[in-house]
């Protein structure tokens, strides 16, 4: 029997999409609150590390310990507080600011 050739895959991050969460808004709702957890992860790292301190330095003018740090960096974390992230802010001199933005339509229907 001849093998039958397939068209490459060309856009792996589509048809992972389509596969596993298109159609489906608990899942694509995850997918946003990880992208969510991760931005705030990430930029906590960032002002840190452009502040120049280390994980120790930054809890103490935080008043926490810097296992509490490594959590906050942590894109997996999910309790991010608005008082913690506060404090941190005030301790690198910067401030928090919240945006409302619009969501993707395929959220809207979830």
């Amino acid at each position: 029997m001849p093998k039958t050739k397939r068209k490459p895959t060309t856009d792996a991050v589509g048809i992972l999409h389509r596969r596993y969460y298109a159609g489906k808004p608990e899942r694509l709702a995850a997918l946003e609150q990880a992208r969510a957890n991760d931005d705030v992860a990430r930029k906590i790292a960032a002002l840190r590390t452009g502040a120049g301190f280390s994980q120790r330095q930054l809890a103490k003018l935080v008043g926490t310990t810097a296992s509490v740090i490594c959590r906050l960096e942590d894109a997996d974390y999910e309790g991010h507080s608005l008082a913690m992230l506060h404090r941190i802010a005030a301790a690198l001199n910067r401030r928090v600011e919240i945006r409302f933005v619009q969501t993707d339509k395929q959220l809207q229907s979830a």
